[in-house]
């Protein structure tokens, strides 16, 4: 099962990245994340694991599986039966950026998880997420965050 969201952002890559990639600070600006906790030192960075705890499910660790400074990571967690992947990926255009975010989830629970998690399928609770400003939304994560750090104009969504 596979969803995902884009925006185009009227912003540097540069600013847009540090905003995607200062993961620990997520839980600020988005109501599906109660916590960030990273499991070892310095940056974002491939092989880095987080422990995420989201409203309504058990904390998870979450293992940076690719990485590409400046344009994409992706980072996988397993747990209950699924393996859920989710990327971030960063795509520079003229006067600013566009972001795609995707989530992933594979193994035989995977359509249970999406009923449990969103009441309904995947793709109705991603949009469900998307207006209520979830991290589904890079739109407003994005639009809030750039604005407090850098004085950014908020994103024009795509989808």
């Amino acid at each position: 099962m596979r969803f995902e969201t884009g925006v185009d952002i009227d912003a540097s890559a540069d600013r847009v990245w540090r905003v995607m990639t200062d993961v620990v600070r997520w839980p600020e600006f988005t109501p599906t994340m109660t916590t960030v906790e990273p499991l070892g030192d310095g940056p974002l960075g491939l092989g880095g694991r987080f422990r995420i705890k989201q409203p309504g499910l058990p904390p998870m660790v979450w293992q940076v599986n690719e990485f590409t400074d400046g344009r994409s990571f992706a980072w996988q967690a397993t747990g209950g039966g699924v393996t859920t992947i989710g990327t971030h990926v960063l795509t520079p255009r003229e006067g600013g950026v566009s972001v795609l975010l995707g989530i992933d989830q594979s193994g035989p629970l995977a359509p249970l998880m999406s009923l449990l998690v969103g009441g309904r399928p995947a793709g109705t609770y991603a949009r469900r997420r998307r207006a209520s400003n979830g991290a589904a939304s890079p739109a407003r994560m994005c639009e809030r965050f750039c604005r407090r750090w850098a004085g950014v104009r908020g994103p024009r969504p795509t989808r």
